[in-house]
């Protein structure tokens, strides 16, 4: 069948599918946003339904049909693009057993505790299996059991009869390209953060030593593909839910971490960029693996020819900021979380500091059990300072882990920093970010860097482009914003922030045993 000659994406967040359009310009010619439930409950839970994200899909193209009549003829590519640490158990085939463990998913600390430690050990890890780790997965599961290895032993010890029916472990954007495809497969990001993958360069793949020694089975890994692999085409009853053809081809697809890199325009080796949304990272392709233990951050194989991509994640951006309106009396709901932020006031010399480690954090400290808080409260502060200090508590939070990954050997300092994210929309805080980190800052497709970053991965067989690289590359051009440091900002930032350090040192203290 002859391609058509647009793509449909769809990039799967932790509360919302995006779902668009895209032409070989990489133009965004429809999009629609449809939300589906996450179940927050005491003890750590946080699930989804997986049936949810696919009605959700199907919700979304609907809309699109309406945009585009002819939309069944014209796009015959599909390509997801997801949150990953996720965990869904399914059967042989593919049923989902219980609902989706997703990365916010805490269920499972006490397990990944259990999992890393034993004697002699070092800050809470067994010497022996850390350098294996390190050496083979260049990494080694956090202490806070989000990873899927941790997870998957947590349903083995909770949830025993589960276990035994789980034929797959399957990451999200997995269960849904098996969902339409029915294959199952997965990409090198996924396998990457169940910490059982050799990531060496000529030896990517599963790891049967770690399998072994993690006792997790290995045939229950499915198969790793690139993330420009044709899987498959649809199956008839996915085309018939979904409105499209049964000839559309279906990708291996990627992650949102590698979606955002290749949405930001940023694909040269050491060039970061910054991606803000419910939680945060700061991200680069490199030219080789890195590791860094003490700031708790590494490189992962990309679904890229497994090109690895340093990521040095935080737990809260987004969600601080939308806490922060919620408890001051604002309402959350589409643009009025946006529009809360629109009259923040002035920032004063006294404004209240904020440390937004509402979820615990990653990176620079990988510690389940941090929690974040306000300093210097006083009785004239009202919603506006306490929403004035979240947006600056979250950048200079930023800072924090940036600081640390420009170390690097290799990271480019030259030229505007670029940030993409739903939260970079935000003109505020992109201006506190540029101020914070005194960088010009450049917003490329703030809300729909995923969608096109997803949409870069069809570029080959499309014809757009020799690889996904190529075409990302022209996305720098997207810039939808720039914000100039402010250098009386810039200098009040950087007192507040050698403050908050210090309120920072003594807040980890005192969770100390």
């Amino acid at each position: 069948m002859q391609h058509g000659d647009l793509v449909i994406t769809a990039d799967f967040g932790t509360s919302a599918v995006k779902v668009g359009v895209v032409d070989g310009d990489l133009t965004l010619l429809s999009k629609a946003t449809e939300a589906y439930p996450l179940n927050l409950a005491p003890g750590g839970i946080a699930e989804q339904n997986p049936a949810d994200l696919w009605a959700a899909l199907a919700r979304a193209l609907s809309h699109l049909r309406h945009d585009i009549p002819n939309l069944k003829e014209r796009a015959t590519t599909l390509v997801f693009s997801s949150q990953i640490c996720g965990l869904i158990c399914a059967d042989v085939n593919g049923r989902p057993l219980m609902p989706c463990m997703t990365w916010l998913d805490k269920r499972a600390a006490q397990t990944g505790r259990d999992l890393i430690g034993g004697f002699p050990s070092a800050h809470g890890y067994q010497i022996g299996k850390l350098l294996r780790w390190l050496r083979i997965a260049n990494g080694a599961p956090a202490k806070n059991g989000m990873d899927p290895i941790a997870k998957i032993l947590w349903v083995a010890k909770h949830k025993p009869d589960i276990s035994a029916q789980t034929r797959w472990f399957l990451d999200v954007k997995d269960w849904l390209v098996h969902r339409a495809t029915g294959r199952f497969t997965s990409s090198a990001e996924s396998a990457n953060v169940t910490w059982l993958l050799d990531s060496r360069p000529g030896r990517e793949g599963w790891s049967k030593t770690l399998s072994k020694m993690t006792g997790i089975p290995f045939e229950k890994l499915p198969e790793i593909v690139d993330a420009t692999d044709v899987v498959e085409t649809l199956t008839a009853e996915a085309a018939g839910e979904l409105g499209l053809s049964k000839d559309a081809i279906v990708l291996g697809g990627t992650s949102d971490v590698t979606a955002a890199a290749l949405g930001s325009g940023e694909v040269d080796d050491g060039a970061l960029h910054i991606c803000a949304s419910t939680s945060c990272w700061i991200s680069g392709f490199m030219s080789g693996r890195r590791l860094n233990v003490p700031n708790s951050y590494a490189t992962i194989s990309s679904s890229l020819s497994f090109r690895p991509l340093l990521v040095a994640s935080q737990e809260n951006a987004g969600s601080a900021m939308e806490w922060a309106v919620r408890i001051s009396g604002g309402q959350t709901e589409g643009e009025n979380l946006a529009n809360a932020f629109d009259d923040m006031g002035t920032p004063l010399p006294d404004d209240p500091y904020f440390v937004p480690w509402l979820a615990g954090e990653r990176v620079p400290i990988d510690n389940d059990l941090v929690r974040g808080a306000f300093h210097g409260l006083a009785l004239h502060h009202d919603p506006r300072a306490m929403r004035r200090a979240t947006v600056e508590g979250v950048a200079l939070n930023m800072l924090w882990s940036y600081s640390k990954v420009t170390r690097e050997k290799g990271i480019r300092m030259d030229g505007p920093l670029s940030m993409v994210g739903g939260v970079a929309a935000n003109p505020d805080f992109a201006q506190t970010v540029a101020d914070a980190f005194d960088r010009e800052i450049r917003v490329g497709e703030a809300r729909h860097a995923g969608v096109l970053g997803t949409a870069t991965l069809a570029a080959k067989v499309q014809g757009w482009a020799a690889d996904p690289f190529e075409a990302a590359a022209r996305l720098r051009t997207h810039t939808t914003a720039h914000y100039v440091p402010n250098p009386d900002r810039v200098e009040a930032l950087a007192m507040r922030n050698t403050r908050l350090e210090k309120i920072r040192r003594d807040l980890i203290r005192s969770y100390r045993p």
